[in-house]
């Protein structure tokens, strides 16, 4: 198997909707932003999968040494030997994918946020340098346009938390801040618990009116010229959004469940915003 193919088969097993508006690129850029999200899920599952702390951190230094060994000429891994050649030509900076490994250590050295703050320079590591990243991979010509990217990705990771609160919760994690649960009048335990609630949905509506906002300001941000190239992103703004549609009209009841689109819906998504640009 190429490194290509490890990264292809990576993204697609990993059932994430980015890999919908991968297929609407050109072949040289599709290759490089699989091998930019394979690397993002190998450090994410590094630290996800992992049952031992210590260990997850002995992986994660590892990842460190191979950035800079790719940086270098001679990295040892698939992903790695597949980001290589793309990295001088979409100008991938190491320091943006060193602080994503910064963001998946966050995640063992904390398990709440206490306010907004916190959480948003959480989500800056592990989405929003993802956001630059990719910007970078469909091509721009305004620097605006990163900003856009930037805030793009936060909009998303503040989706994933919405959408995985359940899920995070059995994980012993908690990402909606500290302050905001305790202004809804909600406990860590009712989320460890999964019990839903009237003042859990009031919670969540403000997590979600939140998200939203993010993705107007980052779509204003974008400039005119350089929205076809990263029709990608407005392609997962289109599918995450409906997401949070999805989620809303289902009343929140994310504790017990993980609220998804099918991939048919996913790829229709996709495709109008394709055509409509």
């Amino acid at each position: 198997m190429s490194p290509d193919e490890y990264c292809q088969q990576k993204t697609v097993q990993s059932g994430s909707s980015f890999y919908y508006s991968f297929l609407f690129l050109a072949p040289e850029r599709r290759r490089a932003i699989t091998a930019l999200y394979a690397f993002c899920r190998e450090v994410d599952d590094t630290v996800d999968e992992a049952t031992d702390a210590s260990l997850a951190r002995i992986k994660l230094a590892w990842w460190r040494t191979e950035v800079s060994t790719m940086y270098k000429g001679t990295p040892t891994h698939p992903v790695t030997q597949a980001l290589k050649p793309h990295l001088a030509v979409y100008h991938l900076e190491e320091q943006h994918l060193q602080a994503i490994i910064d963001g998946m250590e966050m995640d063992l050295d904390q398990s709440r946020y206490l306010d907004y703050p916190g959480l948003r320079k959480y989500c800056w590591h592990v989405a929003g340098v993802v956001g630059i990243l990719s910007a970078s991979i469909f091509g721009y010509t305004n620097p605006q346009t990163l900003q856009y990217a930037e805030k793009l990705g936060l909009a998303f990771q503040l989706t994933n938390i919405i959408r995985d609160v359940g899920d995070d919760a059995r994980r012993g994690r908690i990402y909606l801040p500290v302050n905001e649960l305790q202004q809804f009048g909600v406990t860590a335990a009712d989320l460890l618990g999964a019990r839903h609630s009237d003042k859990f949905e009031a919670l969540m509506k403000f997590q979600t009116e939140r998200a939203q906002a993010m993705y107007d300001e980052a779509l204003a941000l974008l400039p005119k010229e350089d929205r076809r190239a990263q029709r990608p992103g407005l392609m997962m703004a289109a599918i995450y959004r409906t997401l949070l549609d999805e989620i809303a009209r289902d009343n929140f009841h994310v504790l017990n469940q993980r609220i998804s689109l099918t991939p048919l819906r996913k790829l229709w998504l996709a495709w109008k915003t394709y055509v409509r640009n």
